[in-house]
């Protein structure tokens, strides 16, 4: 189909959008530093816990998402070259919200000492220097990845806090912060899709792309898929969550099932986006299942071993819990069970 533009009579709408984000943004407004640990390391700087190895890899992992922001803001900015005003003005009030959220993790990590600090110093260097290309060919698509996009980072946030609160619930908080402005974020841009999809139901073809191929931009960063098959090993955030909080909820949102579209490439694509969607639930109830088997297999182990041996299962209380020499999660020493398959062929650092 021809490229999906934004259709110039839902202006009025999305500046409604707009309006309404800027309102409820200012409601909530702050600044990073009401999120670092400052009063806490004025009491007593030996009192700020340091992170396990797995908290420490989904932190700095997302600081690594955060710190591309300038390239995100560039490739925004020319996909949405000309289209409607309030989509364009709404790119600077985004970067600006959203330039904290780098700052926040990398000074948290500073002022906690956790991690190697020289190392994720280089590692952000080449990430910043790899850029993003956005792989978007009309300004529907972009408005449908970025609101894929920032309820999967909303979904990481939240992720990362639960796991995170018993260790250090200072970092969970400042974690559910960062997660309320991809909330607003997400709110903005998955509204102006649905207008569009009840405007032009059409657009399913698009869409289907986007939702179908949809990878975050942070996927260039090394080491990612280690990175992303530890973290769903250890139940901080895999295919089952990516499902239940992103796919899922998306999928009722815009009701996909529903859609009627009158093209023939659109009813096609709706169709393979209905299949993709049934084979990801299949797909995240398995992983879910063979963790939680794993769990209770690593659970039975260390209550067999309660005589004193030393438990190396890949569990959160097993090897992932050291931090290796070089800042980053020391990877489990048990490479079978859950995302096992995938370890094995993701790229070694």
């Amino acid at each position: 189909m021809p490229p999906a533009h934004l259709i110039p009579s839902l202006e009025p709408k999305l500046r409604d959008l707009y309006a309404r984000h800027k309102e409820l943004a200012k409601a909530i407004d702050w600044a990073y530093h009401e999120y670092l640990p400052l009063d806490v390391l004025r009491a007593d700087p030996q009192s700020l816990p340091k992170l396990s190895a797995v908290s420490y890899l989904a932190v700095e992992t997302a600081l690594f998402t955060e710190v591309n922001l300038p390239w995100f803001t560039t490739g925004l900015y020319n996909v949405f070259r000309g289209a409607v005003s309030p989509m364009r003005e709404f790119i600077y009030d985004w970067t600006a919200e959203e330039d904290q959220h780098a700052m926040l993790l990398e000074t948290y990590l500073l002022l906690g000492d956790n991690g190697d600090h020289r190392e994720r110093a280089r590692l952000r260097k080449i990430i910043v220097k790899q850029g993003w290309e956005p792989n978007i060919d009309d300004h529907f698509q972009a408005i449908a990845y970025t609101a894929t996009q920032e309820l999967a980072t909303r979904a990481f946030y939240q992720r990362v806090a639960l796991v995170c609160r018993d260790e250090d619930p200072l970092l969970a908080r400042a974690l559910i912060r960062l997660a309320k402005d991809e909330t607003l974020h997400y709110a903005f841009y998955k509204d102006a899709v649905k207008a569009h999809l009840e405007v032009e139901p059409n657009y399913a073809e698009p869409l289907a792309r986007i939702l179908m191929d949809f990878a975050m931009p942070g996927a260039e960063m090394p080491d990612y898929a280690t990175r992303a098959a530890v973290l769903a090993r250890e139940g901080v955030y895999g295919p089952d969550h990516y499902y239940d909080m992103v796919v899922d909820h998306l999928w009722k949102e815009w009701d996909i099932p529903g859609l009627l579209p009158s093209a023939e490439p659109a009813r096609a694509a709706q169709k393979t986006l209905i299949a993709h969607h049934r084979k990801l639930g299949r797909v995240a109830s398995m992983y879910a299942l063979r963790r939680k088997k794993e769990k209770a297999d690593g659970a039975a182990s260390a209550a067999a071993g309660s005589n004193g041996a030393t438990h190396t299962g890949g569990g959160a209380n097993g090897s992932a819990n050291g931090q290796a020499s070089n800042g980053h999660a020391a990877e489990p020493a048990r490479t079978d069970g859950v995302y096992g398959e995938v370890l094995k062929t993701a790229p070694k650092s």
